[in-house]
């Protein structure tokens, strides 16, 4: 079996992947295959973050001017990773806050009803549901053990379907939707399509001009590797409109910031969804993040994080692990779901965080999340780890 060092251009042989491990401080104690879960920050985050915490106990809100240049920079940041125009990304706390956003702002009438499957993450399926009280339907698609039937997710909408909400990559599973084939069953059906981008974002390339997305929810600190409370938020401007605003507040209007004004005009962009202050410290962090992500570049990314899991596949298999998740090129992802037949899988990421090794149990199994900053000692220790807790 060939080494991470030594797969070729499909493993990015070219890029140094050292320079993103060296401003990765997790990777001096542990061999972390979380990012599904909660990353590490990155070092440029944590700088900023610390730097935010001195000018903020030094001096106040006398550096609130800089610090929002930052949020509008951030902004810049996310729109241009996804194609998009700055006025259609809000940033908001988290992917929950995102699809309240369109849940609950819809003009919605009885006897609608929105499309999702049976085993997205609760929180793509509980505002849903919550609709409920309104008259309003939500199909749950079963799948094939995270496996998604794009023909029974289309028998599943018709003429009153209004939303289809869907995972790019299944938080279990680690299945990656083909998005554009998503987005074709969703306007064909007159409906549109809300994409859960956490599981995908900042690891896969996505261009929202190419793939017509209508909306999109994701947190920032998972793959985008910043700070918990810290997400973005697309829509399409053409669905500017439709929307009606919640958690209205100071900061939506035209005319934020003039406290003696009250007049209730929208600002004309995705930030008049943003409501009150910004979690400040969060946003910068993120941003602090993306930079670094973006001297690397998605594609390239990309390519690592799946050489990773090809290679994470590999080992796992030959030391007696069964790889669940679906690793045809076209639905894999940096999720990786398996078990070790006879084993308590609580019980083996125990043995393994007192290895210094994390990963995750997510429906019943074991499950890895490597970033593109992983490397053969990583999987040399995941490897010991689990072979000792078969011992």
């Amino acid at each position: 079996m060939k080494s991470l060092s030594d797969q070729g251009p499909a493993a990015d042989s070219a890029v140094d992947w050292e320079p993103l491990r060296r401003q990765m401080p997790a990777a001096q104690r542990w061999a972390y295959f979380d990012h599904a879960a909660v990353a590490p920050l990155t070092g440029p985050a944590r700088r900023a973050i610390v730097d935010w915490a001195d000018e903020a106990a030094r001096s106040g809100d006398v550096a609130w001017p800089p610090w929002r240049k930052q949020i509008e920079q951030l902004r810049a940041i996310v729109a241009e990773m996804i194609h998009a125009e700055t006025a259609e990304i809000a940033l908001i706390r988290n992917t929950t806050e995102g699809i309240g956003l369109v849940a609950e702002g819809y003009p919605w009438q009885a006897g609608d009803n929105v499309v999702t499957l049976s085993d997205e993450f609760p929180t793509n399926q509980y505002p849903w549901l919550h609709l409920g009280t309104r008259g309003v339907e939500t199909r749950r698609v079963a799948t094939d053990d995270g496996r998604v039937d794009l023909d029974r997710l289309a028998a599943a909408c018709d003429r009153r379907t209004r939303v289809l909400s869907i995972s790019w990559v299944g938080y279990a599973s680690g299945w990656r939707n083909d998005l554009d084939q998503v987005a074709r069953i969703a306007h064909q059906h007159g409906a549109l399509l809300f994409v859960d981008a956490i599981q995908g974002l900042g690891v896969f390339p996505l261009d929202v001009r190419a793939t017509p997305i209508d909306f999109l929810a994701a947190d920032g600190h998972k793959w985008m590797m910043g700070p918990e409370g810290a997400g973005v938020f697309f829509l399409r401007r053409e669905h500017l409109e439709r929307l009606r605003p919640v958690g209205v507040g100071w900061n939506s209007v035209a005319g934020a910031g003039d406290f003696s004004r009250i007049e209730l005009a929208f600002k004309n962009d995705a930030s008049r969804y943003e409501g009150g202050s910004h979690n400040m410290v969060g946003l910068i962090g993120l941003k602090a993040s993306l930079q670094l992500l973006a001297q690397f570049g998605q594609e390239a990314i990309s390519r690592r994080v799946l050489a990773v899991t090809d290679r994470a596949c590999e080992r796992l298999a030959a030391a007696g692990a069964v790889i669940r998740s679906d690793c045809r090129p076209a639905h894999k992802s940096g999720i990786v779901s398996f078990e070790l037949p006879g084993q308590d899988p609580q019980q083996i990421r125990q043995r393994c965080l007192e290895q210094h090794v994390v990963l995750s149990c997510r429906g019943g199994r074991l499950r890895i999340s490597p970033h593109a900053y992983n490397n053969e000692a990583d999987l040399d220790r995941l490897i010991a780890a689990i072979s000792d807790s078969r011992a």
